[in-house]
């Protein structure tokens, strides 16, 4: 093996899942970030782990913290059984645990230093740290391969974003060889890109460690009491005074323009990455047979349209994703997302919509650019985006527009039951 290679499979990965999400509420009420539902059949953690997977990266720690039964049981179901513990795999969900000390996971850096006893079981060469609610494709290996080619310390995947939005980013600043000389942890001013004043040069929250290093500056930054123990905010900063750290430029594999990656952190985003897939060609391919995004698939009868021989009552969807489970029962399915078990009746319209699975629209009813989430049963004859000042006077609406409805608002009739077989 060269000097400058690495092992995918002697690499240790911490994939970072332990987050609340405020700003996806309410639909992380009930559930984790990583584990809100996505692109109709898929989590959002679904895409870091298939990374992983698909990058021939076996040994995987998932750190869980905020209403994580949800998460830990799609793992466990859809992901456990894909490894071998005969050739030392593992994809393991690991919740705070005291080991250290009486807290919980205090931050991204501190999350990895309460869990540094799985280093010394395993003894990486290097570790890497992920984010596990992204959504994006990524092949980890050269990225690996130039982190050791580089002899670097840490290695940070960057993107360009708008400066308008970086703010929201932790923004960094590189030299002519792409060796980053300052971090900002979500700038109110970030620096540019030379050459380029509309972007800015943002951290994806994909890091590769040398693992000595990376326990070096864990234990350091545990014994300040200063520190507000994030990577972004307190590791990167304080390595750059003595430590090589690169920047790796995410790109498309074939094209060379940046890759598509986003950060669903927000309603909107949320919204509009699920949106991006119902394109005739989405940037982010699901139908790459070589890159496949694994999840956990439940058992479920094949998506049906019925009412044909109807005339316009027929049942049909148009430009969307329809999951296992669904019934377009004399509905009408225009440009949007239906996770597992959704049913759409009769005479009803649903366009622009995301419904996160096991619910059903009543006759007649209208829904534009609206999220209803799982289990949330739609009256029959209700509008819902037709009316910003009604919908807002019943529901939370964002500032493009999006209505959402939970569980939690008043206006649900009940929570779903199990579907009927008979058509209606």
């Amino acid at each position: 093996m060269s000097p400058f290679s690495v092992n995918p499979r002697d690499v240790l990965c911490f994939v970072l899942a332990g987050g609340r999400g405020n700003r996806l509420d309410p639909l992380t009420l009930e559930r984790s970030k990583p584990s809100v539902p996505f692109g109709g059949k898929y989590r959002i953690v679904d895409f870091t782990l298939s990374n992983c997977i698909n990058s021939d990266l076996r040994r995987i720690a998932v750190l869980i913290q905020y209403k994580s039964d949800s998460l830990a049981r799609h793992i466990r179901l859809g992901w456990s059984p894909l490894l071998s513990q005969v050739f030392n795999e593992f994809l393991i969900t690991v919740p705070p645990q005291q080991k250290i000390d009486d807290r919980w996971y205090l931050g991204t850096a501190n999350a990895i230093y309460q869990n540094l006893d799985l280093i010394q079981e395993n003894l990486p060469p290097h570790v890497m740290v992920l984010s596990g609610d992204h959504i994006y494709k990524m092949d980890y290996r050269p990225l690996l391969a130039e982190h050791v080619a580089r002899q670097a310390d840490a290695t940070v995947v960057t993107i360009p974003v708008p400066r308008a939005e970086s703010s929201a980013f932790g923004v960094l600043e590189v030299d002519p060889t792409w060796q980053v000389t300052r971090f900002f942890e979500k700038p109110a001013e970030p620096v540019t890109i030379p050459g380029d004043p509309d972007h800015a040069l943002a951290s994806m929250g994909i890091y590769v460690f040398r693992t000595d290093v990376l326990v070096d500056a864990l234990t350091q930054d545990a014994q300040d009491p200063a520190s507000g123990h994030d990577f972004g905010h307190d590791i990167f900063p304080r390595m750059l005074r003595k430590r090589r750290i690169f920047s790796y430029p995410f790109h498309h594999p074939r094209t060379g323009d940046p890759g598509y990656w986003r950060d669903v952190g927000t309603i909107d985003s949320y919204y509009q990455a699920n949106m991006d897939l119902v394109s005739v060609s989405p940037e982010l391919n699901l139908y790459d047979p070589r890159w496949p995004i694994h999840t956990h698939l439940e058992e479920c009868p094949p998506a049906k349209f019925v009412f044909a021989d109807e005339g316009e009552r027929a049942g049909v969807a148009l430009d969307s994703l329809v999951s296992g489970g669904c019934i377009v029962s004399g509905g009408r399915v225009v440009r949007s997302v239906l996770c597992t078990g959704v049913r759409i009746n009769s005479y009803s319209e649903v366009t622009d919509t995301l419904l996160l699975g096991r619910n059903s629209v009543g006759r007649h009813s209208r829904i534009r650019r609206a999220i209803i989430d799982k289990h949330v049963n739609i009256p029959p004859g209700t509008v819902i985006g037709f009316d910003e000042e009604q919908d807002r006077a019943r529901f939370p609406v964002t500032d493009s527009g999006i209505v959402l409805v939970s569980g939690s608002q008043e206006f649900v009739a009940q929570r779903s039951r199990p579907q009927e077989t008979v058509l209606a």
